[in-house]
């Protein structure tokens, strides 16, 4: 399948920090589209106990339409943070993920942008360090956006083979 796009200087991207209800809506129909339909992840593994009022999305628009996102939760002190001990020792730390850009937008930087915008929220909230349990298939997106692999062992998450990897953030 190739790509409709090439870059984003072809698009007409506008960036959303989705707190209200009606704004994460728009976060959630770009998973549904792109995991839920599209890799016939179910509406519960694609959502879950981290989606919700503690939990912050970032949203790209096209001319409106949704069509990238990911969201992040601290994960400081959470049962989160007791459960997974990869994470363990890294200070004030953030959880990233569910990082989906809708199928024909694959390809065109849209990704590591919104990585990028979650990264700087992220940065104004005072937080030192991003994980993330990236897809086996995803760490080579993570790597040249600077998060390391913390440990080499391949886990479960949901439906996926993950490894451990974090950021470290620069004021």
């Amino acid at each position: 399948m190739s790509n409709h796009f090439q870059d984003l200087n072809n698009l007409n991207i506008e960036v959303m920090r989705a707190e209200e209800e009606w704004q994460r809506a728009g976060a959630y129909s770009v998973r549904i589209e792109g995991m839920n339909r599209q890799h016939h992840i179910s509406l519960r593994e694609e959502f879950d106990e981290h989606d919700g009022s503690g939990t912050r999305y970032i949203v790209l628009l096209e001319d409106g339409y949704p069509v990238a996102t990911c969201r992040f939760f601290e994960a400081d002190g959470t049962e989160y943070a007791e459960a997974s001990s990869r994470f363990v020792g890294f200070g004030k730390l953030v959880m990233i993920g569910r990082v989906v850009v809708l199928p024909e937008y694959r390809g065109s930087g849209l990704g590591a942008k919104t990585v990028r915008e979650a990264e700087n929220w992220i940065r104004e909230l005072g937080y030192e360090h991003i994980g993330v349990d990236s897809r086996i298939g995803a760490v080579g997106f993570y790597e040249p956006l600077g998060f390391e692999v913390i440990d080499p062992e391949v886990y479960i998450s949901g439906p996926f083979e993950c490894k451990a990897m974090v950021k470290r953030l620069t004021k």
